[in-house]
């Protein structure tokens, strides 16, 4: 009886020893197979996709393209797709707000995974948080769909060169536009064959030494004014260095500005032409009688258009003023004749 006792706890001991090391054994798979850790260091964050492009429960969770978690759950939830996430406790703090969650790819044709980008900056997302989903990276797909359209395009373009659309359309199927574009070639092979043989002013500086010559030579006398004038040399050089003259065209300006001022105030003859009608009135009217009274003596009106018109009446005026000056002669000469001054006292 004492030995049946023996081999019983015997027994006993050996199962122990196997679920221990089975237990071990699980633990370490579970710690060596993945970067998740264990369930009581792990939390969960919840993100939304449109699209999970075929995500599975099991998938990796990547922070920085390294491991970090698993996808627990993927459940459709209205017209968008919601996946629960398992990541290690130990990458939280790079987890936060400005986070963002995409579906990558472990190879070009591998098996979807969530990318989560790491942030600096924002709030560190919690147990049961939701993780704002990013846009994802271009996958395979959407560049064979840019091929696609980028075919359709070019198709279209070549159905409109065929249907004779455009400039490049008239060039292949309207014959008109071909001769023209054939004579422009032709012109342009003339003109190359005249300046290979030296016609032309354009031949003639290319082949001519002479001709480059004076190019050349004009090119270094404007140089040498260019640098004249930055010197302060000459009328131009003094013009943008001389900080006298800069002032005194300064001042002119001021003056003028000045003027013109004065001129809106009205406070003076030319301002008040400038701006009252009823002193540009009479001017006006001064100028009209002007004009009448020129009129009036050019048609020998009046006794002086007829002093200005009639030769008769000009040669009477004429006489008199030399008779009057003949007599003023000889009153100078013999005052006495002509002036005889009697005094009586009474």
């Amino acid at each position: 009886m004492p030995r049946t006792r023996s081999l019983a706890w015997s027994e006993l001991k050996i199962g122990i020893v196997a679920v221990a090391s089975i237990a071990l054994a699980v633990m370490f798979i579970i710690a060596v197979g993945g970067q998740g850790g264990f369930s009581w260091e792990q939390y969960t964050l919840v993100t939304k996709f449109s699209d999970v492009k075929g995500l599975k429960s099991g998938a990796v969770v990547r922070v920085a393209g390294v491991e970090v978690g698993k996808v627990d759950e993927v459940t459709l939830v209205g017209s968008e797709v919601e996946v629960r996430l398992k990541v290690n406790e130990e990458n939280q703090s790079r987890i936060t707000s400005e986070s963002r969650a995409t579906i990558g790819s472990l190879s070009l044709l591998g098996e979807p995974v969530i990318d989560v980008s790491p942030a600096t900056k924002g709030t560190p997302l919690k147990d049961g948080d939701f993780l704002a989903a990013g846009r994802a990276p271009g996958q395979l797909a959407d560049v064979a769909e840019g091929a696609t359209q980028t075919l359709q395009q070019v198709t279209g373009i070549l159905q409109d060169i065929r249907g004779g659309k455009g400039t490049m359309g008239k060039l292949f199927t309207d014959d008109q536009v071909y001769k023209e574009v054939n004579g422009l070639i032709a012109s342009a092979g003339v003109v190359a064959n005249e300046l290979g043989r030296g016609r032309g002013t354009m031949a003639m500086l290319i082949r001519d030494p002479v001709a480059y010559n004076r190019a050349n030579s004009a090119l270094g006398y404007l140089q040498d004014s260019l640098k004249r004038i930055n010197a302060g040399e000459g009328s131009l050089g003094q013009l943008l260095k001389e900080e006298a003259l800069a002032k005194s065209l300064t001042s002119a300006s001021a003056n003028v500005d000045q003027i013109t001022a004065r001129l809106n105030r009205n406070d003076n003859t030319m301002g008040r032409l400038l701006t009252e009608r009823e002193l540009y009135d009479k001017v006006t009217g001064l100028t009209t009688r002007l004009d009448a009274l020129t009129s009036g003596l050019e048609k020998g009106e009046g006794t002086a258009g007829r002093l200005l018109k009639d030769k008769e009446l000009y040669d009477h005026v004429n006489s008199a003023a030399s008779e009057l000056r003949q007599l003023i002669a000889n009153i100078n000469k013999d005052p006495k004749k002509y002036l005889n001054v009697r005094v009586s006292i009474f």
